[in-house]
This record gives structure tokens, C-alpha cells and sequence, in this order.
């Protein structure tokens, strides 16, 4: 999904910076050219910026959420390093799969069949 929103924002920066004319549409309203939507873009980020100015509650929730967030990484990069750095997880040697015995000596060469005849499915 996220592949699909960034594929999507991308065509869309894309799209704008193609140099097509096409004028107005049926309701009279202008196309915009690649300058002008990166103006407004720029002015859209500035008044973002300008919201803590105009609702400090929004910004200290966003404040409190992101120390939230950080604490809990913290906590779990502990919790990972933790279970990395423990030394009391030895491997398994009791138990031997797939291994062959030492004497078993196998066969230096071994004569396979070149044709194999299969009965045939009815």
C-alpha cells in the first residue's frame, strides 16, 4: 500500500512538471504550472509550521506523542539488545539431525541408471 501512495505522489510531481497547455477546463478554472504548485507548496509547509502559533494544544500533543514514541523505541532497542547480547543461549549439541556417522564409508562411485522407465497415468 505504502508503494502505492508513494508511486502516486511521485507520478503526481511528474505530471506537474510536464509542460502541457491545456488552458482552463469547462468550469473556467486555470491549470496550474509546476512553478505556481511550487509556491503553493512551499506556502502550504510555511502554514504548517505556523499551526503551533495558532494552536499551541495541537503542538503539545504532538510533543507528548512523540516522547511517547521515543521511549517506547528506546525500551525496545533495549529489549533487543538484550536478547542479542544473551550469552545463556547455547546451541543444541545434544541433538544430531542429518549428520552421518563417521563409519559409514560411502562408495567412490555410484552407477545410476541413464533411463528411468516410468509406468504411464491413465
Amino acid at each position: 500500500m505504502g508503494f502505492l501512495i508513494r508511486m502516486a505522489f511521485w507520478f503526481s510531481l511528474v505530471l506537474l512538471a510536464l509542460p502541457l497547455n491545456v488552458g482552463s477546463d469547462e468550469t473556467g478554472h486555470q491549470s496550474v504550472g509546476p512553478i505556481q504548485a511550487l509556491f503553493a507548496a512551499r506556502e502550504a509547509v510555511g502554514d504548517i509550521a505556523g499551526i503551533c502559533e495558532r494552536k499551541p494544544d495541537v503542538c503539545e500533543t504532538g510533543k507528548s506523542a512523540m516522547h511517547t514514541i521515543t521511549a517506547r523505541a528506546k525500551e525496545t532497542a533495549k529489549i533487543a539488545a538484550a536478547m542479542l547480547d544473551d550469552k545463556t543461549a547455547e546451541p543444541d549439541t545434544a541433538t544430531t539431525t542429518g549428520s552421518v556417522p563417521e563409519d559409514i564409508v560411502l562408495p567412490a562411485k555410484v552407477h545410476l541408471p541413464a533411463k528411468v522407465e516410468l509406468p504411464a497415468k491413465n
